[in-house]
């Protein structure tokens, strides 16, 4: 199903919403919703810390919410949205889940499995092959990566601060 630009817009802002979710854990903030006949059948944020679960990406969680909603494996006529291009793993699983259709924000250039490194969602030597567009909200998407990024070097160099405090204050 094609979405108009308002309609991906909202989505997109729903996906940033998860991601908002995995920032205030303290995780990677990415975020995904799956969109199908314009509802989101599917949604998920990063966990792999919560969780103590490596896979426990935002497109795996949400692709479980979908296929629980469906009742089935196969995402048919389904939409993902997502913060970030999905890394290798998660665009494995998009194409597994035979998921048509993916929009991403920002690129993930050290990580991508859609565009950036691989080109696994498009490779016509696999069976499934997934129409990607990227660039949706592409700024505000990165945006939430740069502010994570930022307040774990923030609290790097607060705790080296208290760190150096601490060992001053013993030596005294």
């Amino acid at each position: 199903m094609e979405y108009s630009v308002e309609e991906q817009t909202y989505f997109m802002r729903e996906a940033l919403k998860e991601a908002e979710k995995s920032l205030q854990k303290g995780e990677i903030p990415i975020g995904c919703v799956i969109v199908k006949d314009g509802e989101i059948i599917g949604r998920g944020h990063n966990a792999r810390e919560e969780l103590n679960q490596a896979i426990m990406h935002a497109e795996i969680m949400a692709i479980n919410k979908a296929n629980a909603h469906e009742r089935n494996w196969r995402l048919l006529e389904t939409t993902l949205f997502v913060t970030i291009e999905p890394c290798v793993m998660c665009s494995g699983a998009i194409g597994l889940a035979r998921i048509p259709h993916v929009i991403y924000g920002a690129r993930n250039q050290k990580f991508g499995g859609a565009n950036s490194l691989y080109q696994i969602l498009t490779d016509e030597r696999l069976n499934h092959r997934v129409q990607v567009d990227c660039g949706l909200l592409a700024d505000d998407c990165a945006n939430i990566m740069q502010t994570f990024f930022r307040q774990g070097r923030e609290r790097q160099k607060e705790a080296k601060r208290l760190a150096k405090a601490q060992e001053m204050a013993l030596s005294e």
